[in-house]
Parts: structure tokens; C-alpha cells; sequence
């Protein structure tokens, strides 16, 4: 990183670090001196100050032998530790060598980078060490004696700071996000404490925290030692030499300025890696410069890596125990719901269950569409709105947070009862859920300086000034819960098999009381008599959304009607070629293009994989697709010379990505007034398949993009045949008489899944003199509807696509407001015991069927 200065106006702040080349700072600090030696032994650069340790000029050695420099002990010596080497970040030391002949004795570290042998040495100061394996041998003792994880952090810092003599040693740990905290410290009286104090992600940067990886001891000796450039400082391709491995690497202007800021003149930091990531450091601050020994730093270096052992072991077992102790709740989790099922859904018994390997304040239910609270939990809005963004952001998955904030907007009006959650689902589908909460835990939270403000102008230029105040700073964290550990979220993994496992078999146990139902044929004609009731609901709704304005005439109305439904016509015979079964995407597109476009059909162009849809998207995509045709040939690309591109695949969700790229026709123009058509291409995929639609209007040509949930998507049969039949006959509509003040002013709850239905429903009801028709398609949706604004009165459809309204029922029950069903089943409709009386209609909604039975309810 340059230090010239530049534009005060330059945005600068710690991440500037990261694209500083430390290690390719091209000097060593003056202790000790390099040898750079070619694969050939042929010596390529020296340190500038090796004239200090021995009476030859760099320009004296560049380009020799080896062999004339040192003595054959030494290079036997080195090579022996070079076999050594086994991987590309080794290094390996020597104690106590004599380098040349008859001189005196060094200390050195040798290991490979980029085809270089590099030597460092360091003059022998501690010749009467000891033995180095008996020291670590009895450090490792003490520490496997410490009772608790605070004592062995403290034994730890203490075992290192006897060994070095620094005046403080701490033992800083990282989190997941970047940012570390002392948790141990030894120092010498006087000096203050940094125990506790939070240090932000950005104080190490990122290359930095490679190199810790990389090269696990890192020994600055005096921060006002003038830096020993190495000669050349370039090689003949103009490189640097990567000091990436050196022990004697010089120090970064901005790392001298940090440690100055904090009063330091001498550190030490040692890598803590456990399961190959960086953990944490042992570091070590002097305030007069220092220099332990080559000897005893690598000791203090072996030393940490038992410590990082011993860290790992720690937690291992740890973990073992823990989930040990949650398998044994997990199986007696098991054994209660096993014998009485209904307990699945009885949070109480949840809460005190799981809160044994899981702490939490609270536990929501949702299965089946029903909920149930204990504990401290949102309200029923709040869950609604949490189930709503689960679906759509972790479905199948374990999701935690310690700010429900970040998931769903509005979660800080009830952050003080529940500010974190653990979602388990319980299902293959996202629809049922197990969610634990924990309340909110203010707390202070304790900064060496101010995290926010890390930078000003300094003398390093406007790159960068470390903070210069490292005093204690507090800070106050709300809105956040005690976050979920991951002991905590893999104990969820086994809770969500054991909780999936009763559904599962619940889910199976139905279906073989199902299959030996006596009623099976029963069941069959109601399908059928549902299937035909919702087809004439949504032939009926095209007729009326497609009625004529006041320029319209019969003739042309009468031809869209006709279209239209012949549409839905050849998709319903597609899905029912397999007893109502997924048919083919590109099936539908073919047939649209032969009904309406058939001497222009070489200029469509369909591109994907095979894929087929279910029922309910095919139908759906039906009437967008033969909106976008018979558009493109009145007004697009085929109403001229141009032409269309189909494509569709994919994406990483899984969901289906459907692209509709008109070009080479007539300007486009975005129109003014948008029809019934429009609102079909529009919101016909977000409304019934939770999917999205974006409509584009650029002058080349009109374009259109739908995204398909993966859940509507399957792969096709290998040999799976389509055809395209003609549609059946036309069924007339009839309405009748009806009094338009019947619920003149009032608000009404629309629960319906379909968007055409619910488009002719509102109409209804609006003709019935509603205020206000409020439409929802799902539970969730539904529920936070009624919270948002409590409704005058509510109709709702009985099925929701894989789920029922009955909750939302219950819902409107105990908040006395009336409502009453609505079904394709008609009489054959199952509804619970507890709401048997309520009133029910057979679709299609008519002014004929409402005016009759609202004022049952009213």
C-alpha cells in the first residue's frame, strides 16, 4: 500500500488493510539476515545487512555457490531439513549452527517458496536452554489440569508470558463475523486490563489473517527498528520476494501505527488453529522493545499448537456430551408423541421438552394450517408474518437468527418477547413448522476504542490511521437475542428427524385409513363434483372480467369468451390425460400457436428441457400463455414480421424460469389502460402459484419473464406421450336478481386460491354494496390480514391448495366475527366438529347464492 498522499476527499476506512501486500514488503527486521538460495544453490539475494553477521558485501555473495559461503556441516545441516519439508507452508529450525566456518553460532529457519531455499538466521542467545520437549511437556500438564474453559484460557496466557517474559499476554478469540475478544490475560501490575474488550473484524486484515494461517508465529521486536531491504529488491521479472513464511518479515507502516497508537514497542502473536481455521491468537505486547529467543519463540510456537489441540479436544467432547444428552431427549421426545400424537401439537409439552437441550422462552406450533403458542412468543400477526417468510426464505431447512428482524420487517414491536428464533420444519413441504424463541437480551458490549469511527487522516496518508484512542468504548446491542450455537443447531437437525418422523407416519397412517376407507367412491364423485364446480367458477369469472366496455361489441366479446375457454379446455385435457396428473409445458405452448397462429408457428421458437407442470400450474399458465399469443398476433411481433423466442430452464432454486422475447416487429408502446388480459399475464402466477411476473415495454419488443416455484415443476416420464384434444362444450351462466344494499358499508375477509375466482367473488360482493374486499390466498396471509384490520364479516374457500381455512376460522371464531364457507364440494364437504354449524356455499360464487345465505351470518 502506497503512503503517498492523495485526494483528502478519498474514502478510507480498515478494509483499505486488506489490499495491502505485507507480505511482499521486501525487508526483514535488522535481529537477524537472509539468504535466498536458487533450486541450484546458487545464492539470488541476501538481506542488505549481511555484512553484519559476516565481513562479505551483499554484491560479495549474489551469485555464488553456496558451497563457497557455507561450511559442509551447515549445508549438510540444511538439506537434512529441507527433506523434512512435507508441505508448501513447512518450515523447519535448527538450533545452535555454525554457519561458516569458525564463526559464531546461529539460529535458523529454513523452508521453500517459489523454487527459493530461504535461510534466516538469528545469533544463538539462549545456550543453556534446556530441554525444549520436557518444557511443553510440563505447559500441557498444568493446562490439562485447569477445571473450567476460563482457566484454561488463563493457564494458557500465564504458561506463555513465564516462558517469553512479555508484559501482558492475552488470549483473544475470534466469532463468526470477523470481530474477537480478549478472554484471558496475564500482565504486570500496573499496566491496566484489556480482559473483555472487543476488538472489530477490521483491526486484522484479511491477508493478514491468511498469514496467521500460514505462518503461526509473528515476532515484531522493536517497532522503531530501521527495516533491512533485501538486494535486489526485484528479480529479473520484476517481483518481490514473497515473505509470506519468514520469521524475520519487517513490519507494515500501518501495523507499527496501530501498535504505536497503543503504546506498544515490541509483540508477539501466535496462530490458535483449530479444525484448520484460525480460532484465535496468543498475543503478546512489551512496551520497551524485546527479543526472546529463536529458541524459546519456537517452543511458545509448539506450545499453541498443543493449546489448539487441546482447545479441539475440549469442544469435541463437549459436543459428544451434548448431543449425547440430546439423542436421549430426542428419543424420549419420541416416545411420548408416539403414544398419543395429538401431543405434536400441544406446545406446552414441546417447550418443556426441547428447552432441556435447546434454552428458549417460548415455542410456536404451525401444522396443518392450525397454530399454538407457549411461553413468551409474537403475536398471532407477528407468527403469520414469520411462517410467510420462512416459506419463502428456508424452507427445509433449520433457519436461525438472533434478530427476527432481519427476516420479516415490523418484528421490532414485539422484539421484547421474542428477538431471536430457531425454525424447525417438520415437513417435506414448507408448511409446518416448530419455532422456538428467545426474548430480547440487552446487553453492553465492550470496544478497545470506538468501532465506528477506526479512521482519520495520519501521517501514513488517507489510506489509513488506525484508531488512535484504544480506551474502553460501550455500546449498547437491543433487538438481539443469545445467539443459537452450533452444538445447538445441529441438536435441531436431530430434533427435525425425530419431529419429521411423526408427521411422516401420521401422514402415512392417514392414507391407509384412507385406502381402506368404505367410502372411497364417496370420496372419488366428490373430486370429481369439486374439479367440475371450480371449472364453472372459473369459466363463469372469464365471462364476467372479459365483459365488454361501453366501445365493445357482443361479437368480439363473444370470440374472447370463446378463446379463452377453449384454452383452459385443451390444458384441462392435457393434465387429464393421467388421471389428473402433470402434463408438458411445451405441449401447452404448441397448442396456443396451432389455435391462433398456425401459419406463423416456424416463427415462434420454444427452447428448454422437457418439464411438465402439475394441475393447478398448468391450468394457470394456460390463460397467461394464450394472453401472450393472441397479443403478440393483434398488436407484437406476429401481428407483423417479426418473431417470438421461448425459452425456459431452471434456475438454482429449482423453480422454472419462463423467458417470452418478442423481436422484429411493429415499435412498442407501454399501453395506457391494461385489461383483463393484462391482469391475467400479470399477477395470475405470483397470485396462484406464490411465483413472480415481470413485464417489460422496450421499443424492439415486448418482453416477459415468470418464475414457477419449484414445487408446480416435475420431471417428465422418459416416454411420456402429449396430445391436444378439443374442448368440451360451453355451460351457459345464468345470475339472478339480488339486492345491492345486502352489505352496504361493510368490510369483508375473501380467502380464496384461485386469482380469477377471487377476482369474480370480489366483484360480487362489491355488488352487494361491500366497502371493502380485502382477498387473501393462504393462511398465513389471511391471519395477518385480520390482525391488520379486523374485518366486518369473512368468506372462505374450505381448500387452500394442501391445506384447509379452518384455522383462520377458528381465528375469526374467537374474535366473534361471522363468516361462512365456500367449496367445489358442496354437501360432501368435511368440516370439524367444532365448526359443523357453520354455514357453507357451493362454488360458483353467485349474486344468487350470496344474497341467500349472508344473511344467515349477518
Amino acid at each position: 500500500m502506497s503512503t503517498n498522499r492523495t485526494d483528502p476527499s478519498q474514502a478510507v476506512d480498515l478494509t483499505n488493510c486488506d489490499r495491502e501486500p505485507i507480505h511482499f514488503i521486501g525487508a526483514i527486521q535488522p535481529i537477524g539476515f537472509l539468504l535466498a538460495l536458487s533450486s541450484d544453490w546458487m545464492v539470488s539475494r541476501v538481506s542488505a545487512n549481511f555484512a553484519d553477521f559476516f565481513d562479505l558485501e551483499p554484491k560479495d555473495v549474489i551469485g555464488k555457490p553456496a558451497s563457497t559461503l557455507l561450511s559442509p556441516d551447515a549445508i549438510h545441516a540444511i538439506r537434512n531439513r529441507l527433506s523434512l519439508l512435507r508441505s508448501p507452508d513447512a518450515s523447519e529450525r535448527i538450533f545452535h549452527c555454525s554457519l561458516f566456518p569458525e564463526s559464531r553460532l546461529f539460529d535458523v529457519a529454513v523452508h521453500m517458496i517459489e523454487g527459493l531455499i530461504i535461510i534466516e538466521g538469528e545469533p544463538s542467545s539462549d545456550h543453556a536452554y534446556g530441554d525444549a520437549t520436557g518444557t511443553v511437556r510440563g505447559m500441557i500438564a498444568r493446562l490439562d489440569n485447569a477445571p473450567t474453559i476460563e482457566r484454561f484460557f488463563n493457564e494458557g496466557a500465564r504458561q506463555v508470558r513465564a516462558l517469553t517474559g512479555f508484559d501482558r499476554v492475552m488470549v483473544y478469540q475470534f466469532d463468526e463475523t470477523g470481530s474477537g475478544a480478549v478472554v484471558a490475560e496475564t500482565a504486570k501490575p500496573g499496566i491496566g486490563s484489556f480482559l473483555g474488550l472487543h476488538y472489530p473484524a477490521s483491526d486484522i486484515p484479511k491477508q493478514a489473517r491468511e498469514l496467521y494461517k500460514r505462518n503461526l508465529l509473528r515476532v515484531i521486536t522493536d517497532i522503531d527498528s530501521e527495516p533491512v531491504p533485501i538486494v535486489p529488491a526485484l528479480n529479473e521479472r520484476k517481483e518481490p520476494l514473497d515473505l509470506s513464511l519468514s520469521v524475520l518479515r519487517t513490519v507494515s507502516p500501518i501495523h507499527i501505527e496501530y501498535l504505536r497508537n497503543m503504546g506498544v514497542r515490541a509483540s508477539m502473536s501466535i496462530s490458535i488453529i483449530v479444525e484448520g481455521e484460525l480460532w484465535g491468537l496468543v498475543a503478546c505486547h512489551h512496551y520497551s522493545p524485546r527479543c526472546p529467543s529463536f529458541e524459546r519463540r519456537s517452543v511458545a510456537e509448539l506450545f499453541a499448537q498443543m493449546f489448539a489441540m487441546r482447545i479441539e479436544s475440549r469442544e469435541r467432547k463437549a459436543m459428544v456430551e451434548y448431543e449425547h444428552r440430546a439423542r436421549d431427549i430426542s428419543d424420549r421426545l419420541l416416545s411420548i408423541i408416539a403414544s398419543d400424537e395429538s401431543l405434536l401439537g400441544d406446545p406446552m409439552i414441546l417447550n418443556d421438552i426441547m428447552n432441556e437441550a435447546i434454552p428458549a422462552d417460548g415455542v410456536g406450533i404451525w401444522l396443518n394450517g392450525n397454530y399454538a403458542f407457549a411461553g413468551s412468543t409474537p403475536d398471532t400477526r407477528g407468527f403469520a408474518d414469520i411462517i410467510n417468510a420462512l416459506n419463502g426464505a428456508a424452507a427445509q431447512k433449520i433457519y436461525a437468527t438472533d434478530h427476527i428482524g432481519d427476516l420479516v420487517p415490523d418484528a421490532e414491536r414485539y422484539m421484547d418477547q421474542a428477538a431471536g428464533m430457531l425454525a424447525i420444519p417438520i415437513s417435506r413441504s414448507p408448511r409446518d413448522y416448530v419455532v422456538l424463541f428467545r426474548q430480547e437480551k440487552v446487553r453492553s458490549v465492550r470496544w478497545a476504542g470506538d468501532p465506528h469511527k477506526p479512521v482519520e487522516f495520519g501521517p501514513n496518508g488517507p489510506r489509513l490511521t488506525p484508531r488512535e484512542s484504544f480506551e474502553e468504548w460501550k455500546e449498547l446491542v437491543r433487538g438481539r437475542s443469545n445467539k443459537f450455537t452450533t452444538p445447538e443447531l445441529r441438536v435441531a437437525e436431530t430434533l427435525r428427524a425425530t419431529l419429521l418422523e411423526v408427521v411422516l407416519r401420521m401422514a402415512d397412517e392417514a392414507s391407509v385409513h384412507r385406502r381402506e376407507a368404505n367410502e372411497r367412491q364417496e370420496l372419488l364423485i366428490a373430486e370429481l363434483n369439486h374439479r367440475v364446480r371450480n371449472i364453472l367458477s372459473l369459466i363463469r369469472g372469464l365471462i364476467r372480467q372479459s365483459r365488454p366496455g361501453l366501445e365493445g361489441n357482443i361479437e368480439d366479446f363473444a370470440k374472447t369468451i370463446d378463446q379463452r375457454i377453449h384454452a383452459l379446455a385443451r390444458a384441462h385435457n392435457q393434465i387429464t390425460d393421467d388421471r389428473w396428473g402433470p402434463a408438458p409445458l411445451h405441449a401447452l405452448f404448441e397448442a396456443e400457436i396451432a389455435a391462433f397462429v398456425s401459419d406463423k408457428q416456424q416463427r415462434v421458437h420454444l427452447e428448454g428441457e422437457p418439464v411438465q407442470l402439475n394441475p393447478q400450474a398448468y391450468s394457470s399458465m394456460a390463460l397467461v400463455i394464450h394472453e401472450l399469443v393472441t397479443n403478440s398476433a393483434k398488436y407484437g411481433s406476429l401481428s407483423d414480421n417479426g418473431d417470438v423466442n421461448v425459452s425456459w430452464a431452471r434456475d438454482k432454486a429449482n423453480s422454472l424460469v419462463i423467458d417470452w422475447v418478442e423481436v422484429g416487429g411493429p415499435p412498442v408502446v407501454e399501453p395506457t389502460r391494461k385489461g383483463f388480459g393484462s391482469t391475467i399475464i400479470q399477477h395470475s402466477v405470483s397470485y396462484d402459484l406464490g411465483g413472480s411476473a415481470e413485464i417489460q415495454f422496450p421499443p424492439e419488443g415486448f418482453r416477459a419473464r415468470f418464475v414457477i416455484p419449484a414445487k408446480h415443476v416435475v420431471k417428465p416420464d422418459e416416454n411420456g406421450e402429449t396430445r391436444v384434444r378439443a374442448p368440451r362444450p360451453d355451460i351457459a351462466i345464468t345470475s339472478t336478481d339480488f339486492d345491492p344494499q345486502l352489505i352496504s358499508g361493510k368490510s369483508v375477509l375473501l380467502v380464496e386460491d384461485s386469482l380469477i375466482i377471487a377476482l369474480d367473488a370480489e366483484d360480487v360482493l362489491r355488488r352487494l354494496g361491500a366497502k371493502k374486499v380485502a382477498t387473501e390466498a393462504t393462511v398465513p396471509g389471511a391471519i395477518a390480514a385480520i390482525e391488520l384490520e379486523r374485518p366486518d364479516m369473512a368468506v372462505l374457500d374450505i381448500n387452500l391448495g394442501d391445506t384447509t381455512s379452518f384455522s383462520i376460522a377458528d381465528r375469526l371464531a374467537t374474535l366473534e366475527i361471522p363468516f361462512l364457507f365456500a367449496t367445489g364440494y358442496g354437501e360432501q364437504a368435511r368440516l370439524p366438529d367444532r365448526l359443523i354449524d357453520r354455514p357453507v356455499i357451493q362454488k360458483p360464487y353467485t349474486l344468487g347464492i350470496l344474497s341467500r345465505r349472508l344473511p344467515e351470518i349477518l
